[in-house]
């Protein structure tokens, strides 16, 4: 299913999560690598089940900056 980007919050029932990690980065080199530095934390963090992925770009006169926002479910302790 497609997202509207204009809804600003998309609410999907069948995605369920409960930690978002934000990778983002501005300098060029850095948004060379920025899927290696994902694909990295996912190895470290082999208990975490992703949920969803968003990457999103955006720029003004100057700088342009990419971000992937990773949604995932990891298990918590019970007491």
């Amino acid at each position: 299913m497609p997202r509207d980007a204009s809804a600003g919050l998309v609410v999907r029932s069948d995605l369920t999560f409960n930690g978002v990690k934000v990778f983002s980065a501005t300098m060029f080199a850095a948004r060379d690598q920025l899927g290696e530095t994902v694909t990295a934390w996912l190895a470290a963090h082999p208990q975490l089940l992703v949920t969803d992925i968003i990457v999103t770009q955006s720029s003004d006169s100057q700088f342009h900056c990419v971000a992937i926002t990773v949604f995932y479910w990891e298990r918590l302790a019970t007491r």
